[in-house]
């Protein structure tokens, strides 16, 4: 049997004009890493469960990111991580959202779906779980770092509501078929610079921002949350492919038309059951990766790769 890979880094103003040289050598470079951690485990014939985890970790690691270390700040100046993983056998999931003390929050988002009765836990709530779980701890001055300081200055200064300073949705993710033919999603993120009152977007909502089942694929999106979550788009992508037959770079492509529509922007990954790598973004890029047993090793960044 055969496996696949494909990951994101989030999707947005990815331009050859906006990027420098050093931060697309950095994003290509840690592409590569969490490439090469989900391979490794699905090359030995482990999980798309475990592929998925190990390649999020690697890039919620990444300063390059809005995930983990290097996520965007609220409007009081916080680290709010959310993040979820799903796999595809039992639709077993879990969650978190508004995280503040977690070094890799996809891995505490499995912990809650192994080793609680839930599938979503927020806020205080999820630090407490955290720490009660043995999971890694790192605190607000490993994860903030001053461009994201930066960033949020920038935001005061204009006086404006949250949105990202970059217009970059820096949300990471991965989906993988693994050689047992199930599939599972991971995605993570810091939201959106400068967000107020708990927000929470698509990422760590099942169906949303991530959702998994063998029946038709796995997604892990990043985008403008609020229309994601209006669109259900990992779900509707999924539940395309299944009840209509419809090929998975059609149902993605069409729900990405979708959320256009609506005022949304953003992207996917997809892979399925046939082990499909597809993406699908409707902004000038995406920090995108793909590799698989019998698919050459890829690595983009803009429109036009």
């Amino acid at each position: 049997m055969t496996w696949t890979l494909v990951i994101h880094g989030g999707a947005g103003m990815m331009t050859r004009e906006r990027i420098t040289p050093e931060q697309d050598e950095g994003a290509r470079a840690a592409l590569g890493q969490a490439l090469d951690a989900g391979a490794a485990v699905l090359s030995a014939g482990g999980s798309a469960l475990d592929a998925v985890e190990a390649a999020v970790r690697v890039l919620e690691d990444d300063p390059h990111f809005n995930a983990g270390r290097g996520a965007a700040l609220t409007h009081e100046g916080v680290a709010e991580l959310d993040a979820a993983i799903m796999e595809g056998t039992g639709r077993d999931a879990g969650a978190v959202a508004g995280v503040t003390g977690t070094r890799n929050p996809v891995s505490l988002a499995r912990a809650v779906m192994e080793q609680s009765r839930h599938v979503l836990l927020g806020g205080e709530g999820a630090d407490l779980f955290s720490r009660d779980h043995g999971l890694e701890q790192a605190g607000q001055d490993w994860l903030v770092l001053p461009e994201r300081r930066r960033q949020l200055e920038e935001l005061r200064a204009r006086g404006a509501d949250s949105f990202d300073v970059d217009m970059k949705y820096g949300t990471v993710g991965a989906v993988a078929r693994d050689t047992a033919g199930h599939v599972a999603a991971a995605t993570s993120t810091g939201g959106v610079t400068g967000k107020r009152w708990g927000r929470i977007g698509d990422s760590p909502l099942i169906g949303a921002g991530t959702y998994a089942d063998d029946r038709a694929g796995a997604v892990s999106a990043t985008g403008s949350g609020e229309y994601f979550i209006r669109a259900g788009v990992a779900h509707e992508i999924c539940a395309r492919a299944r009840l209509t037959g419809m090929p998975l770079q059609a149902a993605a492509d069409a729900v990405m038309d979708d959320v256009k529509a609506l005022g949304g922007r953003g992207g996917v990954i997809v892979t399925g059951p046939g082990g499909e790598a597809v993406w699908s973004f409707n902004t000038a890029g995406m920090f995108r990766a793909r590799v698989g047993s019998d698919l050459a090793r890829s690595i983009a960044i803009y429109g036009d790769e």
